[in-house]
């Protein structure tokens, strides 16, 4: 199984009162990885809109383990745990420059139709596209 892999940068305006990384920009770090999740499987947002299909975001789960700072070069991984009819299950692992786990998270997300907002099934030749990223079942 192959993994997306991105490094990532922390700005000033990224750290709360604490001095340490707001915990939304994690969430705009998902939203990062699942576009370059589509561009590696040849299916860039831009070009699936205009196929009259987009992916939405239907929940978010992040368990926070260790702060990141300004001055930290974190990492993100991500893959797929499951992929269905119109829907997948991303995973995350955010790590520091040391590869220390900072956080874990998943994000599960479904295709639209972007006229009718109803769930968009992906054709077999478009599911195969995520094979590479897909976990394999354990038995």
């Amino acid at each position: 199984m192959q993994t997306i892999l991105l490094d990532l940068d922390i700005y000033p305006f990224q750290i709360d009162f604490m001095g340490h990384v707001i915990n939304t920009v994690y969430i705009q770090w998902m939203d990062v990885g699942l576009v370059k999740l589509l561009e590696a499987v040849a299916m860039p947002t831009h070009e699936i809109a205009q196929r009259g299909f987009a992916p939405v975001l239907v929940q978010t789960q992040i368990t926070y383990k260790l702060p990141l700072y300004l001055g930290d070069r974190p990492q993100v991984e991500l893959w797929l745990s499951e992929l269905r009819g119109a829907s997948a299950v991303m995973q995350f692992r955010f790590h520091n420059d040391q590869q220390v786990l900072v956080a874990e998270g998943q994000q599960t997300g479904l295709f639209v139709n972007t006229q009718t907002m109803r769930p968009k099934r992906l054709t077999a030749e478009e599911k195969a596209l995520f094979t590479a990223y897909l976990e394999p079942i354990s038995d």
